[in-house]
């Protein structure tokens, strides 16, 4: 029977809790336990598919092609385990069912309330990886802060969850915040204790208390703590501000909050966890031997979160280079065929990134235009890879219009369009080509030397594709269709013959990266960088 964990958050949000969730389920994996995590967020949108990334970061993509919180990507770049629909709940999505049950007479005339439909729902899903038989360890993530409204029915589902599994089959890990105040010199207490006060109102005592913190926790912090929030003393776990979130993991073994989630548990920790590979990825990102600076061209650059997947796999590419990748973020809208070469100088490659709608389009056709023509490395993704099809259809193949069919309907040369079965849609959420998808590479291709074999798997999110009608001419070019869709002959990866590195998917390989395997396109790149920079 799986056993459950559950991490709340108290004082204020962004503490961290995917990061300590997914560190904890490293640790556990690494003793070689099977653990899985899941996120229940208290928004009423169904997923995050419909929120620009600017409310809540990146949209993060699962291989069954279910648009779900970014917490998720970590969660499989630290455990190299893909997620999937059932590792994302939300408030809306549980409503939904609940009302749609309500709606087919399920309820036999009942009143429906809160408590208990809408909890016992909660419970239900809480449950369903636990209930397939793979995991020894379900951790769920809730989100939001404690106190929170909208957090209220997840608080009772998991009060009531405890009290129907027992002692032993479930603990609460309460992240909290413990502030510096300058000026008194000092740790304050106060907020921990305040939110585990509200915690223990709404019925449930956390079992471990991982604290936020700038500075190392006195002896008798953690004993204050432990005293007035009723945990055991080494149940007073410190998180203090690490350099990487990969640090983490190693931070949290050296607190031992493993040994105590395993004693809490009545599971054994024998095993110590083998870590060798984790500790070598951590010696390269820190001891690196060169250094490169690559643009990320995009919409949303004020936000680092809107683009978390593609940083963090520079980050793993990086290591695996033994290079420290340094990402210059730019404003798309900022960049024109006149200030581009400023804009781009110094660098060793660019990346023109994924996103939605017009804004910022002709400034990343500048980009494109600048790089294509001076050999300076390049990665399109998703719209970064459409971009380079509508820049090389208007500049190269003086199709003076080109452009894609989401940017203007009216193009003579809708080089980019619309998929058939698209057209007919009107809903915004779930409904573009979502998840994983087959590619075929051609062989003697630049794509082909970086996968090494014909045939991948990629994760998509999109509506528009590249429009096959214009293939031939695009091809007598020089731009390379080098990755096609078996089943639709759909063009998934574009290459330019001479140049460098000049490479684009229309799919999203950032979210595939993982620390133990670092994604190929990433790594290429990067390597491509290192060369040009050394001229």
């Amino acid at each position: 029977m799986s056993k459950y964990i559950f991490v709340t958050g108290g004082v204020t949000s962004s503490l961290g809790k995917g990061i300590i969730a997914a560190s904890l389920a490293k640790l556990l994996q690494a003793r070689g336990l099977k653990v899985t995590i899941q996120k229940f967020d208290p928004y009423i949108n169904i997923d995050p598919g419909t929120l620009n990334p600017y409310e809540h970061g990146e949209c993060y993509v699962t291989e069954d092609g279910a648009e779900t919180d970014l917490d998720l990507g970590h969660y499989e770049r630290f455990l190299n385990v893909s997620t999937s629909q059932a590792n994302n709940v939300t408030t809306g999505r549980i409503y939904q069912h609940v009302i749609d049950q309500e709606r087919a007479g399920a309820y036999l005339g009942k009143t429906v309330q809160v408590v208990p439909h809408i909890t016992d729902e909660i419970k239900r899903r809480m449950q369903l990886l636990g209930q397939t038989g793979e995991y020894d360890i379900v951790i769920t993530e809730l989100g939001g802060t404690v106190g929170d409204i909208e957090s209220l029915p997840f608080i009772e589902a998991v009060r009531q969850l405890r009290w129907e599994l027992g002692n032993s089959d479930s603990l609460v890990i309460h992240l909290t915040l413990v502030p510096y105040l300058a000026a008194a010199g000092e740790l304050k207490t106060k907020p921990t204790q305040h939110s585990v006060k509200t915690l223990l109102e709404y019925g449930i005592q956390p079992d471990i208390l991982v604290c936020r913190t700038e500075h190392k926790l006195t002896h008798d912090i953690r004993k204050k703590l432990a005293q007035f929030c009723n945990v055991n003393i080494n149940a007073v776990v410190e998180s203090i501000d690490a350099p990487t979130i990969y640090d983490v993991p190693l931070n949290m073994l050296r607190e031992q909050l493993d040994k105590t989630a395993l004693a809490k548990l009545k599971l054994s920790n024998k095993n110590e966890p083998n870590l060798d590979n984790w500790k070598t990825f951590l010696g390269k990102l820190k001891n690196p031997t060169s250094e490169v600076c690559i643009g990320l061209v995009g919409k949303y650059v004020e936000l680092p979160d809107a683009y978390k997947s593609i940083t963090e796999a520079f980050i793993h590419a990086g290591a695996m280079n033994e290079t420290k990748v340094k990402v210059k973020y730019i404003a798309a809208e900022s960049i024109t065929d006149e200030n581009v070469a400023e804009k781009l100088k110094d660098l060793a490659g660019v990346l023109v990134a994924p996103g939605f709608g017009e804004r910022g389009l002709e400034g990343k056709l500048s980009a494109i235009k600048y790089v294509r023509e001076n050999k300076v490395p390049f990665f399109g993704i998703c719209l970064g890879m459409q971009c380079s099809v509508i820049e090389f259809g208007r500049n190269v193949l003086g199709l003076k219009k080109a452009n894609s069919f989401e940017m203007d309907e009216k193009t003579p040369h809708a080089v980019i369009n619309l998929m058939e079965e698209q057209k007919s849609i009107t809903n915004m959420g779930g409904t573009m080509r979502l998840g994983a998808y087959t590619c075929e590479i051609k062989k003697g291709t630049k794509a082909y030397s970086i996968y090494g074999k014909t045939k991948i798997s990629e994760r998509h999110r999109h509506r528009y594709e590249f429009n096959n009608v214009y293939l031939k001419q695009y091809e007598e070019a020089g731009m390379t269709a080098s990755g096609k869709n078996p089943e639709t002959g759909l063009v998934e990866i574009v290459e330019l013959k001479n140049h460098p590195f000049f490479v684009a998917g229309q799919f999203h390989p950032e979210l595939k990266s993982t620390v133990a395997n670092p994604h190929p396109l990433f790594v290429s790149f990067v390597a491509a960088a290192i060369a040009y920079k050394k001229g």
